[in-house]
């Protein structure tokens, strides 16, 4: 199967620090390359994914994230240079919205972000041309009337990642500075607790940064050290050093790639039960998911789990083989839809003058 794979201009794949879509893909993309099969990629030029990359494209552009013009430049070329696959798995917004994409290849797309009522109206408009992927199941259940082609968790590469031995004796905080994301309730729980807490933290936007000055750092006492924003392995060895991630977000996160890197660090996850942290932690296994209040009590309940049973909860449901499985059974099928209403899905990259060369 020749795949072909949408991500915005923004960010590099994988990321440098932040981009948890762009994070997801890298670690796709790897996976279905070693489940055989050829991928092509449309992303920022200083992306570093060992895949195959359409070219034509600037490098990421970090510093106008969301905005529209950009977004639509990138898709454009993007689909013009994508013609000649099998199938087009687009990670972009507007991507599945564009008119002139080509007619006869399938085209998939993941809900990466919150539904709220407009983003729901979007991809119902979506949804009469495209596929659409969820990420959680409490995602696509918070709108009515959207069909939906699966329910496909994240996952991550296990080989990147090594068990700690959770012996810094401390909990950790990692995530981006924002209400949302419930920091000042980690440090709530962790005083309460009587644990010492290590932020880790994305602050690079105004809002970011005026929350961290008026109301974090005001706030932080002895107990709590503030770390920045870390590169993948300085994370994964804050997490598996740590006792436990404290993960109190305050909104229904789609999905939370945080859990998962701290799971397959051996690190349990103690989480609000909000969006999808009770499909990803195992209350009393793999971490507890409760109140911020009932938060503080079970922290001190963590040297009860088993860190090995954290790893293997990742290694048996969240691994980036089991999300590209996953994903290609989704491909199979709407390839095959293709097919029975006639369409070709088999191309030979010479038929169309529009392909873009691809930079090896």
């Amino acid at each position: 199967m020749r795949i072909g794979l949408i991500v915005g201009p923004w960010f590099t794949v994988p990321p440098e620090k932040y981009g948890g879509t762009e994070r997801v893909v890298d670690a796709l993309a790897r996976a279905l390359v070693d489940a055989g099969h050829e991928v092509l990629l449309a992303t920022a030029s200083d992306s570093t994914c060992p895949v195959p990359q359409v070219a034509g494209f600037g490098p990421s552009e970090p510093e106008e994230v969301g905005l529209t013009l950009s977004e639509l430049a990138h898709v454009i070329k993007a689909y013009a240079g994508l013609q000649n696959v099998d199938i087009i798995h687009d990670h972009t917004l507007a991507g599945p919205l564009y008119s002139h994409r080509p007619v006869d290849v399938p085209v998939v797309t993941t809900i990466h972000g919150q539904l709220s009522p407009r983003a729901a109206t979007l991809y119902r408009d979506m949804a009469q041309d495209s596929a659409i992927i969820a990420i959680s199941h409490d995602q696509c259940s918070r709108v009515s009337a959207l069909p939906v082609a699966a329910v496909i968790h994240h996952g991550i590469d296990l080989s990147a990642v090594s068990v700690g031995q959770g012996a810094g004796g401390y909990a950790c905080f990692v995530g981006r500075m924002c209400p949302d994301k419930g920091l000042m309730e980690a440090v709530a729980v962790a005083r309460e607790a009587g644990v010492p807490l290590r932020i880790a933290a994305k602050m690079h936007a105004p809002d970011e940064q005026s929350y961290f000055r008026e109301v974090v750092q005001p706030a932080l006492g002895s107990g709590e050290e503030f770390l920045g924003e870390l590169s993948d392995p300085d994370k994964y060895e804050l997490m598996g050093d740590a006792i436990a991630l404290l993960n109190p977000i305050q909104w229904h996160e789609p999905f939370g790639l945080v859990m998962i890197e701290a799971l397959a660090t051996g690190t349990p996850v103690l989480a609000t039960a909000m969006g999808a942290a009770p499909e990803i932690v195992r209350h009393g296994i793999t971490g507890f998911v409760g109140s911020t209040r009932e938060l503080a009590a079970c922290l001190e309940q963590v040297p009860s789990l088993s860190r090995d049973a954290c790893r293997r909860s990742v290694e048996e449901s969240f691994s980036s083989e089991r999300m590209a499985a996953d994903h290609l059974d989704v491909y199979a099928r709407l390839i095959g839809q293709f097919k029975d209403k006639g369409l070709p899905v088999e191309h030979n990259l010479q038929d169309n003058q529009r392909q873009a060369p691809i930079n090896r």
